[in-house]
């Protein structure tokens, strides 16, 4: 029996069938402790004090989102609604089909460019200074029309190393209506539903595009502007801005609430006047041919009452509520259209924090 035993201990190091059984036991216990979601997050964070991995950065908090949304954006409750949905139903599907795309429509002031940021700023911790927010400004980028060839392969080769680096990167373009015809429809290839794009899984990125143009009438017409993202592509363009503003005004005319006035009653309209724009940044775009938007969000043009809401809104910030005269005096101070009825600031709350300083 001791021989046996002896020659157990042998086949074991040397341990005893108890030292065997604290040992198991010991190993367990690590083992279901490393396992345990407190330990598990600890560790992540030991991680990330020594990473720069986009995956430490992004903290998305799409509360928080939706309550800067209804906070701090005035007017606009189709916008609202259409970005916290489509942005919180893209976050929980953790294996999404294709990026998600949103294309931003309004004049002036309306709140697109305020909404992008809300979205940086709420996607990462770090917010708009994250080093995975890129942006692009085509006077500065791609100012050549006659280079548009070479600009296609810079931009597909900087998305993809981009993408590459960090899947859930944020590409933003701005000012869509400079941007060269032709370019911007290099990045198809990413938005469709592949599951990988030259040996890079991209459905996790963000793409913004914004187009500005002054919202004055042309020829009798409004323009608008587009967003695009997922990814998140954002397209912001002044493009379809006459489509948004005829049937708002259509609405006020009818004696029904603004609030009424639902997605149904534009998106076709506004994909029509987008594709159909040589100033949109999409003109004849394939992106929207194959249909790779998944909503076109109007922004609604501002009445004086929602600019005297942002005023109010800038003074609370600057901590002087009370200065119901600077809301008047500036409310009073902006041109509206149409010249019958003078209904929508021309330039939305854009001028809003000048104004405020010559009134104070």
């Amino acid at each position: 029996l001791q021989a046996g035993r002896r020659r157990f201990e042998a086949s074991t190091g040397g341990f005893s069938v108890r030292q065997q059984e604290a040992k198991m036991l010991a190993v367990l216990s690590v083992l279901l402790l490393f396992s345990s979601e407190p330990v598990c997050c600890v560790l992540q964070n030991l991680y990330c004090a020594f990473s720069d991995s986009c995956d430490c950065d992004f903290k998305p908090s799409v509360r928080d989102l939706e309550w800067d949304l209804y906070k701090n954006v005035f007017g606009q409750h189709l916008a609202q609604d259409i970005v916290s949905e489509e942005v919180a139903r893209f976050l929980l599907n953790k294996s999404p089909d294709q990026p998600l795309v949103l294309s931003f429509h309004g004049s002036t002031g309306t709140g697109k460019t305020l909404v992008s940021t809300m979205l940086g700023n709420h996607l990462y911790g770090s917010a708009m200074s994250s080093p995975f927010v890129h942006q692009f400004v085509p006077t500065l980028h791609f100012p050549s029309a006659e280079r548009v060839n070479q600009y296609r392969e810079e931009l597909k080769s900087w998305v993809k190393g981009n993408l590459t680096g960090c899947a859930r990167s944020v590409f933003i373009f701005d000012e869509m209506e400079k941007m060269p015809p032709g370019l911007i429809d290099v990045l198809e290839p990413f938005l469709g539903p592949s599951h990988v794009v030259f040996r890079t899984n991209y459905r996790k990125a963000i793409y913004i595009f914004i187009r500005y143009r002054n919202n004055q009438p042309n020829n009798g017409k409004y323009y608008t502007l587009a967003t695009s993202g997922s990814w998140l592509l954002f397209l912001c363009s002044t493009a379809g801005q006459e489509v948004i503003t005829q049937v708002v005004l259509e609405n006020r005319q009818a004696g029904q609430e603004r609030d009424e006035i639902k997605l149904s009653h534009l998106q076709e309209a506004l994909a029509q006047e987008v594709y159909n724009n040589k100033t949109s940044g999409l003109f004849q775009s394939s992106i929207i041919q194959q249909k790779l938007i998944t909503r076109f969000v109007p922004f609604l043009p501002l009445t004086r009452t929602h600019v005297e809401r942002c005023v109010r809104s800038q003074l609370c910030q600057r901590g002087i509520c009370n200065r119901s005269d600077v809301v008047e005096a500036v409310g009073g101070d902006l041109i509206y259209t149409p010249a019958k009825g003078r209904y929508f600031s021309t330039t939305g709350c854009k001028t809003v924090s000048a104004k405020i300083s010559v009134f104070l």
